[in-house]
């Protein structure tokens, strides 16, 4: 495909803008961008439903993130939107009462706490030393996806192999684990998750037990299924099926929540998070030809968790 030239304006005056990836860092910055008057249009090379977004379990927690003080504003902003949405019945979002379980001793709450309603600090029992008790918002991501879908006015299907191909004046650049090849980033590289899905038997509250000695353990109800989790392998590119391990991941999240002993197992699926060494990078580039690229990536398991505060910096980036 050979170099186009960048459109300066749409016909009406607004700042054209194309963002490349429909994930929900993508469509969460488009329609920010929309809310800001510029003429969007997402390029995506698989549908939202098909993106590793509708593989994440969706439960606000910044998991392995560093506490930067742009992180912490990101989940404070997407914190406080994701409760709005709740209150407005926007489709996939509930609120779900959540502890963290904690093997270690800590003496105060952790960096992310000032984000989120009424995080408490407990005491724990059995071989817990303590637990973050909090009020955590979540997505079911196939209704949500949609519902981001459906707010989105221009999506089209693209493979992007360069990004000086893309033919706007302003481009965001939320593709993921792509970014690593596109922008020469070897800071890039996938996680892998596996999360098995079954039948909710009327459990309404979040649990994580990350310190597990067989490993990372979760389970997250949502209203009609729960998701139980999981893993966390840095490095590992591979989404090929593992029975073993989905076996593994049920049994210890039975031992966490014993009322899941029978739940009928609905799916099993794997993903690979869009992690980066240094955090997420967003970030405005001019590139050479006037144009104004802005960068949204590596945001590993935690992108629902930004979502919303990266669309808000993004959108600054993009036309101030």
């Amino acid at each position: 495909m050979g170099k186009r030239e960048p459109r300066a304006r749409t016909i009406d005056g607004m700042t054209d803008v194309i963002v490349v990836g429909g994930g929900v860092i993508g469509l969460t910055a488009a329609i920010r961008l929309q809310q800001r008057g510029a003429a969007v249009t997402v390029w995506t090379a698989d549908e939202p439903e098909h993106t590793v977004s509708s593989i994440a379990a969706a439960v606000w927690y910044p998991t392995r993130t560093d506490g930067d003080p742009r992180v912490l504003r990101w989940a404070t902003a997407t914190y406080a939107e994701f409760r709005r949405q709740i209150e407005a019945g926007v489709p996939g979002t509930l609120l779900r009462p959540t502890r963290n379980l904690l093997r270690h001793r800590v003496t105060e709450p952790p960096w992310w706490a000032p984000a989120a309603d009424s995080v408490e600090l407990r005491d724990g029992t059995g071989p817990y030393a303590h637990e973050l008790a909090f009020l955590a918002p979540a997505a079911e991501m196939g209704a949500y996806l949609r519902w981001l879908r459906g707010q989105v006015r221009h999506l089209e299907r693209h493979t992007v192999r360069r990004l000086d191909e893309v033919p706007a004046p302003v481009v965001v650049n939320a593709t993921g684990l792509a970014a690593g090849e596109l922008c020469g980033d070897p800071a890039v590289h996938p996680v892998r998750g596996h999360v098995v899905i079954a039948e909710n038997p009327g459990l309404d509250e979040s649990l994580r037990d990350e310190e597990d000695p067989a490993g990372v353990t979760y389970v997250h109800p949502r209203r009609t299924d729960v998701v139980l989790g999981g893993s966390f392998e840095v490095g590992r590119g591979d989404t090929d099926p593992d029975p073993a391990e989905a076996a593994a991941i049920v049994e210890r999240c039975t031992r966490l929540v014993p009322r899941l002993a029978g739940a009928r197992i609905l799916a099993d699926r794997i993903g690979l998070r869009p992690a980066r060494h240094g955090g997420p990078r967003v970030e405005r580039e001019d590139s050479p030809d006037g144009r104004r690229i802005v960068h949204a990536y590596g945001h590993g398991g935690a992108g629902m968790t930004l979502s919303w505060g990266c669309a808000d910096e993004v959108t600054r980036l993009a036309l101030d």
